[in-house]
C-alpha cells in the first residue's frame, strides 16, 4: 500500500514534468508586417514606389488646413501630395480654428495678396480665369469630409476674405474606393494636382502626382474593396439608403416641379 509520502513524491514529479515541458516550449509571437516609415502602410501595399522619382519642383506653395479627424484616416491623399512635391512646397496644418494668436505664420500667409483658396461656391472664380499678376501663388485647401471642410471655413472668418477659386472642368476622379459627394468631386491630391497644372500650365503634373492614388485604389480593390459611386449618383438612381438633408429634399422637389411644368407645356 502506497504511503502518503510516496503520494507527495509522485505529485511533485508530475508537476515538475509540466514545468520542464513548459520550459521547452518556444513562445512564437505573431509576425508583424513590415511597415513603410514614410506612408505608414505595410510594405506589400506601400504607394511610395509610385511617387515621382524626384519630387516635383513647382512655383506654387500649397497650404492644407486639415481637420483633425482626417489624420486618422488610412486612405487619406494629402501625404501623397506632401511627398510628391519638392520639400517646402506642401504644408499640412492640422486644426479647426486658426487664430492669429496660435497660428501667426498661417495668418500671415492667408493675408498675402497672392494667396487663393480652392473652395467652390457662387463667389468662386474659375481657376482657369484667374489673372496671373504674381510670379507664384499660395494655394490654400481645406482637407476633410465636405462637412468638416465647411466647418473649418465657417470657423475662420479670414477664409471668407480670400480670393476663392474652383475647378469647373473636373476630370473623373480616380479615387474610386471612397464615396464622393458628387460625380465631379476630386480628392485633395487630385484637386491640388489639377490646380497646380492650371496655374503653371503644366498638364503633365496631374498624371505624375496621382500615380500613388492609382496604386492605392488598386491595392485596396485587390483585397476586396469595391468601386464606389458618388452620393449624387446613388441619390439620382435610388441607391442611397440614408436620410437626405433638407437641402437635397428641397432640390429634388424643385426638380419634380420643373419636370411637371415642362410636361404640361
Amino acid at each position: 500500500m502506497a504511503s502518503a509520502e510516496d503520494g507527495q513524491t509522485d505529485l511533485l514529479e508530475f508537476c515538475n514534468y509540466f514545468v520542464e515541458a513548459e520550459d521547452l516550449v518556444e513562445v512564437v509571437e505573431p509576425e508583424r508586417r513590415s511597415m513603410c516609415s514614410r506612408c505608414s502602410r505595410p510594405l506589400s501595399v506601400c504607394w511610395c514606389p509610385y511617387l515621382p522619382k524626384d519630387p516635383l519642383e513647382v512655383k506654387t506653395n500649397v497650404y492644407i488646413l486639415q481637420h483633425p479627424y482626417e489624420t486618422s484616416r488610412r486612405l487619406k491623399t494629402a501625404p501623397m501630395l506632401y511627398h510628391g512635391l519638392a520639400p517646402g512646397k506642401c504644408h499640412i496644418i492640422v486644426g479647426k480654428r486658426f487664430s492669429e494668436q496660435r497660428y501667426p505664420q498661417v495668418n500671415e500667409i492667408l493675408r498675402a495678396p497672392n494667396t487663393i483658396l480652392l473652395y467652390p461656391g457662387v463667389d468662386a472664380m474659375d481657376i482657369q480665369d484667374l489673372p496671373h499678376h504674381y510670379h507664384s501663388f499660395n494655394l490654400v485647401m481645406l482637407d476633410g469630409t465636405w462637412a468638416q471642410a465647411k466647418n473649418i471655413y465657417c470657423a475662420n472668418n479670414i477664409l471668407s476674405c480670400l480670393k476663392k477659386v474652383q475647378i469647373n472642368d473636373n476630370p473623373v476622379s480616380k479615387y474610386v474606393i471612397r464615396t464622393q459627394p458628387t460625380d465631379s468631386s476630386l480628392s485633395t491630391l487630385e484637386s491640388a494636382a489639377v490646380a497646380i497644372s492650371i496655374l503653371e500650365n503644366r498638364p503633365e503634373i496631374i498624371e505624375t502626382l496621382t500615380k500613388p492614388l492609382d496604386a492605392l485604389c488598386k491595392f485596396q480593390m485587390n483585397f476586396g474593396a469595391v468601386q464606389h459611386q458618388s452620393k449624387e449618383y446613388k441619390i439620382e438612381n435610388g441607391l442611397w439608403n440614408k436620410p437626405l438633408s433638407k437641402k437635397i429634399l428641397k432640390k429634388k422637389e424643385q426638380e419634380k416641379i420643373n419636370c411637371t411644368h415642362q410636361t404640361n407645356s
